[in-house]
């Protein structure tokens, strides 16, 4: 895991909205979307509607409504970031 991989997952013990990830990390949305992708693919966190229903993923980052999701860190994801 790099260093951005876990400032990112630092910020997803608890679901964020996109606005409040960008926020907190200060990134560039290109940067952000990228890793949050990555992450996803990995399993490393969920992407949300609504706090709660998984969004589908989606085979290009450019179609997704980053502004519109929550992300979750995934136990996976979890225990990756923690060395487990």
């Amino acid at each position: 895991m790099n260093e951005q991989e876990i400032d990112l997952l630092d910020e997803l013990y608890f679901v964020q909205s996109y606005a409040e990830v960008k926020k907190a990390l200060d990134w560039q949305d290109t940067v952000l979307q990228k890793y949050l992708f990555e992450l996803t693919r990995k399993e490393y966190i969920k992407m949300l509607i609504n706090h709660d229903e998984e969004y589908d993923k989606a085979s290009d980052f450019t179609s997704i409504p980053w502004n519109d999701l929550y992300f979750l860190a995934t136990k996976k994801g979890l225990l990756e970031h923690n060395g487990f």
